[in-house]
């Protein structure tokens, strides 16, 4: 590993190092949001530890905050982590082979795949593949656990707007999709049917209506 890393240029080793500290920050927030709505201490850890899914994370405690079922939660974090099954295709000579296989996999995330793709070499794809997936594992979970301990001296998330988290992120992720035309069209058509669906279908289910915008097409 200590070789594979010194074929790394040092701005690429920075700007992983920068990207899992920024990964910690919002670790931080989602533990605190967790306390804020009452989870206990074991939920989200062990959630960040196991799941390593920042967004669909996110979205369980949210839903299941709100009231919803935490089948419908899993459900719609699953849907949101659906991205994961073209990017282990793509990353495929990354992750390693057997039991180092399913570490490798464990750890593909946004920011792995993206580091790791766009290195020149395989070797470099592997070292900074490896180097961020490794990293955002390990930062991830610490800033889970920092930010629930400080999320219990908080006082309600709608005080200080720890609520509006999640969906500023997950907008954020988004917003440079919608250069694309149908993307749009897509979103909006299921961003109206999952708003249509809240007074009438239980908490959850509308974020999973939403999957039906998909069949719109741009004219």
């Amino acid at each position: 590993m200590k070789h594979s890393l010194s074929s790394l240029k040092g701005d690429t080793i920075k700007a992983i190092v920068l990207v899992c500290l920024a990964v910690g920050v919002v670790g931080m927030s989602y533990g605190s949001l967790a306390m804020a709505y009452g989870f206990p201490l074991w939920v989200p850890f062990l959630l960040s530890v196991s799941v390593l899914a920042g967004a669909s994370e996110f979205m369980f405690i949210g839903i299941v905050a709100s009231g919803g079922n935490p089948l419908a939660a899993a459900a719609a974090g699953l849907l949101v982590n659906a991205r994961h099954v073209p990017f282990g295709v793509t990353v495929r000579e990354l992750v390693g082979k057997r039991g180092l296989g399913l570490l490798g996999c464990h750890i593909m995330n946004d920011e792995s795949v993206v580091f790791g793709l766009s290195q020149k070499t395989l070797e470099q794809r592997k070292a900074a593949y490896w180097l961020c997936g490794l990293g955002v594992a390990i930062i991830w979970p610490l800033g889970t656990m920092l930010g629930a301990l400080v999320g219990k001296l908080l006082p309600e998330p709608e005080t200080i707007g720890l609520d509006a988290v999640f969906p500023a992120i997950l907008l954020a992720l988004v917003v440079p999709a919608f250069k694309n035309r149908t993307t749009l069209i897509r979103a909006c058509s299921g961003a109206a049917l999952s708003l249509a669906a809240v007074p009438f279908a239980p908490v959850g289910l509308p974020v999973l209506l939403s999957l039906l915008g998909l069949a719109s097409r741009k004219k």
